[in-house]
Parts: C-alpha cells; sequence; structure tokens
C-alpha cells in the first residue's frame, strides 16, 4: 500500500521557486486580513460571485453545465434542479455553502469525506452517493491519432478504504510539522490517485482544496473561485496532475509539479482579490471606470455576463456601452460573437 510520509516527502519540496511563492502568499495572507477586517460588508457581493463562479467552473471541468440565468438560481437556491445537469450542479452548491460556513468543524478523515461526497449527489438519489467505489477505476486519454490508453490506474476499488483511511490519519499526524500549505496541495494529489469514488471525483477534490485552504488560514478562495482559475488553466491543471502521478504506486512520485501549479493559482487568487477590493473600495472611481480596471487586470478572458455578475450595481446598458467604447479606444479586443461573445485587454495598451 501506499506510503503517506508527508513528514519527510515535504522536505523535497523547499526548492528556491516554491519558498518563494510560498513566501509571497503568506504576505497576501496578512494583507487580505487587513482588507477584511476594513471593509467585511463590501465583501460580501464577492463571497456570492465566488459562489456562482466556482459552481460553474468545477462542474463544467467535467462537463456538467446549465443556462446562466439557472445556473445563478440555483446557486442562489431561488429554483429546483430541473434535470442530472442541474441536480448535481445544486449538489456542489451545498456542499460549497457547508465548506464556507462549518470549515472549522470538518475533520479530515474517512466518514465526512463520505458524507461530503453524499451530499454532492443528494438531488439524485444516488446510490453511489456517500460510498466508495464499488469497481476499479481507470483514467484514460486519446493520444494525437485518436488512440486509447492509460494514463493513470489508480488504487483498486478493494484497497480504497483503507487508503483513504491511511491517507487521512497520515495527514492529520503531520500537521505540526509540515508546511500547512505543501500539506494540503500533496494531501489533494494523493486524493486524486487514489480516485475514491465511482464519480465525482475531481468535484471533491476541488471542494476538499477550498476545505484545507480554509482551515489553514488561507480563505481567499470564499472570494476569489479557485475553480475557475483552475478551469481556465485546465490543461495545465491535467499536465501537473499527470507529471505528478508518475510512479506514485511506487511512492516514487514527484509533488512539485503539481504543487508549484497550485501554488500559481493560489497566488493568482489573491492578486485578483487586491485588485477587486480596490475596485469595490475606491469610491473615486466612475462605474465605467471600474469597468476599465476589472477589464486591464483582468488575467484571460471576460463576457459580459460576468461583469454584470462582478459589479451588480452597474447596469446592462452602462457596460454595454462602456465595453463599446473601449473597443472604439482600440484598448479591449472581442472575441466570438452573440452569446459566446467574450472580451480581453490588450497587452500593449497596458
Amino acid at each position: 500500500m501506499r506510503d503517506y510520509n508527508y513528514k519527510e516527502k515535504w522536505k523535497k519540496l523547499l526548492t528556491p521557486e516554491i519558498v518563494k511563492k510560498l513566501t509571497l502568499i503568506h504576505e497576501y495572507k496578512g494583507e487580505q486580513r487587513l482588507f477584511i477586517e476594513a471593509h467585511k460588508d463590501e465583501l460580501n457581493e464577492l463571497v456570492e460571485i465566488a459562489k456562482v463562479q466556482s459552481t460553474e467552473a468545477s462542474n463544467r471541468i467535467e462537463g456538467i453545465s446549465t443556462a446562466n440565468d439557472r445556473l445563478k438560481n440555483l446557486v442562489q437556491a431561488k429554483t429546483t434542479p430541473r434535470n442530472r445537469d442541474e441536480s448535481e450542479i445544486a449538489g456542489y452548491r451545498d456542499v460549497l455553502n457547508t465548506i464556507h460556513e462549518s470549515y472549522d468543524y470538518i475533520p479530515i478523515n474517512a466518514n465526512y469525506l463520505l458524507q461530503l461526497h453524499r451530499d454532492l449527489y443528494k438531488f439524485l438519489g444516488n446510490v453511489d452517493g456517500g460510498t466508495f467505489k464499488t469497481v476499479d477505476n481507470i483514467i484514460r486519454e486519446m493520444d494525437m491519432e485518436g488512440n486509447e490508453y492509460i494514463r493513470f490506474r489508480p488504487v483498486a476499488a478493494w484497497e480504497t478504504p483503507a487508503s483513504i483511511d491511511k491517507l487521512c490519519k497520515s495527514f492529520c499526524a503531520a500537521k505540526e510539522e509540515v508546511d500547512p500549505l505543501l500539506l494540503d496541495i500533496m494531501f489533494v494529489l494523493d486524493f486524486l490517485c487514489v480516485h475514491p469514488f465511482n464519480d465525482g471525483n475531481g468535484r471533491m477534490s476541488r471542494l476538499i482544496t477550498l476545505l484545507l485552504l480554509y482551515q489553514s488560514g488561507f480563505i481567499v478562495g470564499k472570494y476569489i473561485s479557485i475553480e475557475k482559475i483552475i478551469e481556465e488553466s485546465k490543461e495545465t491543471y491535467y499536465e501537473v496532475l499527470q507529471d505528478s502521478s508518475i510512479n506514485w504506486h511506487e511512492n516514487q512520485n514527484d509533488y512539485k509539479p503539481f504543487v508549484n501549479y497550485m501554488l500559481g493559482v493560489i497566488i493568482n487568487a489573491y492578486r485578483e482579490f487586491e485588485t477587486r477590493v480596490k475596485l469595490v473600495t475606491d469610491s473615486d472611481l466612475s462605474k465605467p471606470d471600474r469597468i476599465r480596471e476589472i477589464m486591464k487586470n483582468h488575467i484571460g478572458m471576460i463576457t459580459k455576463s460576468e461583469l454584470m455578475e462582478m459589479n451588480p450595481d452597474i447596469s446592462d446598458t452602462t457596460i454595454q456601452r462602456t465595453l463599446a467604447d473601449l473597443l472604439k479606444n482600440g484598448e479591449i479586443q472581442k472575441i466570438g460573437g452573440g452569446r459566446y461573445t467574450k472580451y480581453m485587454w490588450k497587452e500593449e495598451t497596458k
């Protein structure tokens, strides 16, 4: 069986690059605490926006989706699920809310992981919800020529309960001796390699990521969607996951690719938080100027509906007019059309 000796393995992760990222995250953590204390009321909007984005992104990674208006109403519990996808979205919403509200009271052990998984599937009446896998699951991929191959073979079904129990106990035993950020990310990687459920492993891993980060005092995911950042870089996410799972069963895998990636995701979340807080709390900015600053500081593409979610006090007309002005001035570019239209800041104008 896999050896989860975190007390020894984490020391191999202390490369100059990783140490630099850890230092930066700890600095951001201190700054965020000051922001939260000073602007608690203004930040409530960010929490609600992050819930919608997290629920949408984490499910969309797995090919689960619904219309934007339905998604928002589901997350806000203003409607009930109509189909399987919406039932899974509603389950994610509830587990996310549980983590937001009770993260300090959720022990890391097999029973609680099963309870969270049960709640993920509670709207489906799924017999698999809240139980470990009953058959072996194999992670397959297609090569460039369309041939299927086995990318990773997780822990066998019969071995899963004991493996998860050992994983959780090893994690808890290492908490006093291992850097919490590194320990959290190593645990998530190992959870994914065990792949303990018949379905829902990816979504559970992202929910567990938030749970562990919150318990360690890194609550940026409450205000900025970490799942959305992962979705926007999911090709890299899958690449580093594969790199860090090589020779996992032989206890010779390298955690560094996955750890480096996840630390980068957390840094991006803190940077986004810093930018958004300044915009929310800067009363001198006009509404068009606020939209412009969001566009300028946003990494990657963004839709009009996302801008509306981020700025509920700004009308659809004002956002549309501001985007048109930015396009006319050559500051942003338009990608796609119709309901799939996205916008992106031109790097040369920064």
